[in-house]
């Protein structure tokens, strides 16, 4: 039954999180100057022909298998990105409960409530890099203060505050550290400023040292992957900019879910 929920809780707020970014993204363009973006209030619309869409045209991943990725108005194709986001959404949701690292007590739970909330900016933010090579200094804030809040208030109901307290902040300081020494070195040539500010949020999130270095090295990892086959094809450049924030919160999401398991595997492989 809970798989059931958090897999359509997914799905909805991966429409949720394509809705968000698009509005955010084009809310000073004017093209769409006569249409309301207003996340809140406004009505979600087809990109090309501004058709304001019904309740059976946002039906998450149904609606845009039974178009077949078309718009029911003007037939221009629908970005494979809706259904993607919503399907990743959805996974996350569902691996984050059933490998949970922490125990469902009060203060799990509400770790679990506050980690749900932030996944969907996580992914927001993910969504936005990739597309348009940005992280949005207003969302990352905000993201960052929401996670200190939570920090606070869990680790008021553990023993070790300060210790727990500490070691999230220094996390923070590394990963911010490493990404501002990069940066400055470069000359923002290497990594972007937001990759930077960003650096801090992931840090927290990684709340140990060990972590946060396993945060660097896989999404390091990832970036390199992602990049090498068009490298050898030609098709980019060893110079090219590409959009690293997608690979810094996957591997965020990665070893926050798994770090403890991947250490532990580690630790026994090369005892």
């Amino acid at each position: 039954m809970y798989v059931l929920i958090l897999l359509i809780l997914g799905l909805c707020l991966g429409s949720f999180i394509n809705a968000f970014v698009f509005r955010l993204h084009e809310k000073n363009n004017k093209k769409y100057s006569k249409v309301n973006l207003s996340i809140l209030n406004g009505r979600s619309i087809c990109p090309n022909c501004k058709h304001e869409l019904t309740p059976l045209d946002l039906i998450p991943l149904f609606s845009w298998i039974s178009l077949k990725g078309k718009c029911r108005y003007c037939s221009n194709h629908i970005s494979a990105q809706y259904p993607i986001v919503e399907l990743i959404t959805a996974l996350l949701f569902l691996l984050s409960y059933i490998y949970w690292p922490y125990a469902f007590g009060a203060s799990g739970m509400f770790l679990l409530c506050f980690w749900y909330v932030l996944l969907v900016g996580l992914i927001s933010l993910a969504v936005y890099d990739f597309k348009w090579l940005i992280l949005p200094n207003k969302l990352v804030l905000w993201m960052t203060v929401l996670w200190l809040m939570c920090l606070l208030i869990v680790n008021l109901l553990v023993d070790q505050f300060y210790g727990h307290l500490f070691l999230c902040l220094l996390s923070g300081l590394i990963i911010f550290g490493f990404f501002y020494l990069i940066f400055q070195v470069s000359n923002g040539k290497w990594i972007g400023g937001g990759d930077v500010k960003i650096g801090f949020l992931l840090g927290l999130i990684a709340a140990t040292p060990i972590n946060s270095l396993l945060i660097i090295f896989l999404a390091s990892l990832l970036g390199t992957f992602y990049s090498l086959p068009s490298i050898v094809n030609k098709k980019r450049k060893m110079n090219s900019h590409i959009p690293f924030g997608p690979f810094l919160i996957l591997a965020t999401i990665a070893v926050f879910i798994f770090g403890a398991r991947l250490v532990a595997w580690y630790s026994s492989v090369n005892i």
